[in-house]
């Protein structure tokens, strides 16, 4: 029994639960809870509302020198645009449903908020919506079967897990990039798309910000059962940027169904210590919005707040 039902038991409405998720529309139970947090705000008073504050973990300030991280946003939106990742201002929410529906995640990690809502969790998965909703809307047409749409975007996350780690928080800024493309055979989309990733993750991280360890890790997911995919991406990649220090591992410790095919991190090593700053593959959140196989995404997310904290 889920801690919902023993609520709904202890207080005699065992059905209430299904009521609300069953028989109701979602404009229905929207105006249901709208009532129900009008009420409970309604009875809260100024000192109450203090309190709320000060032990809600969610809604407290970042903890960082907030200029210097303006100036780390700038420097790394120049380079985004530069490698012709438009920069896009996203809105802090998502169509509730946006990373559940199409990805791994599970819904209880999500903040959800009213009408039709979530507070914004993964702005990849955001930049999905915008760009099957470009393609669908005709917004978008390509001039030739190669041609991609590139976005970046730097963005406030919120997720509900407790967070343990000491200078974690519920809150936390990534810079995103996403390619989206077709799939026009012999894995050229995804060749010259990670290729264009690890580019611009290399112009911020070792160019721009003068960090020598920098190194590339490729990893074989399931859907890429003969390893054809890893080999191929891995040698366009070396033949064309002999200067990275990439990795491949086609033998990963552990299964991951977020990514189809082929993953890949981004890594540091500060004082002796690994530490990994970005984190990135292919996903098939298009394919399922669009309903089209040839459709085709990659995702990459650097970890800008904790990069902040590294820099003197």
């Amino acid at each position: 029994m889920t801690i919902a039902e023993k609520i709904l038991q202890r207080i005699n409405r065992p059905e209430l639960l299904r009521i609300l998720a069953d028989e109701l529309t979602p404009s229905e139970l929207n105006t249901v809870l709208l009532e129900v947090f009008d009420r409970q705000t309604a009875r809260l008073s100024a000192p109450e509302l203090l309190k709320q504050y000060q032990k809600n973990r969610f809604v407290k300030p970042a903890d960082l020198a907030v200029m210097a991280l303006r100036g780390l946003e700038t420097r790394l939106l120049q380079i985004f645009e530069t490698f012709r990742f438009q920069p896009i201002e996203l809105s802090p929410v998502a169509p509730l449903g946006s990373c559940s529906v199409v990805a791994t995640a599970d819904q209880k990690k999500i903040l959800s908020a009213l009408r039709g809502t979530e507070v914004l969790a993964d702005a990849t998965n955001a930049l999905a919506l915008h760009v099957a909703d470009l393609k669908k809307n005709g917004r978008w047409q390509p001039v030739s079967p190669t041609d991609q749409l590139r976005f970046s975007t730097i963005h406030r996350h919120v997720r509900t897990p407790e967070v343990t780690i000491p200078g974690h928080s519920q809150h936390f800024k990534i810079a995103c990039l996403i390619s989206s493309g077709r799939d026009t055979g012999s894995f050229q989309f995804e060749r010259e798309s990670l290729a264009e990733h690890l580019a611009v993750m290399t112009a911020i991280l070792r160019d721009s910000l003068q960090i020598s360890t920098l190194r590339f890790r490729l990893i074989r997911r399931s859907e890429d059962e003969d390893g054809r995919l890893l080999e191929q991406v891995s040698n366009h990649i070396r033949q064309l940027r002999p200067d990275l220090v990439l990795e491949t591992d086609r033998t990963p410790s552990h299964e991951n169904r977020y990514y189809k095919g082929l993953q890949y991190k981004v890594l540091l090593t500060v004082r002796g210590q690994e530490i990994e700053i970005g984190d990135g593959g292919f996903v098939d959140w298009t394919q399922q919005l669009l309903e089209n196989k040839k459709e085709r995404f990659l995702i990459t997310g650097l970890g800008i707040e904790f990069l902040a904290r590294l820099q003197p």
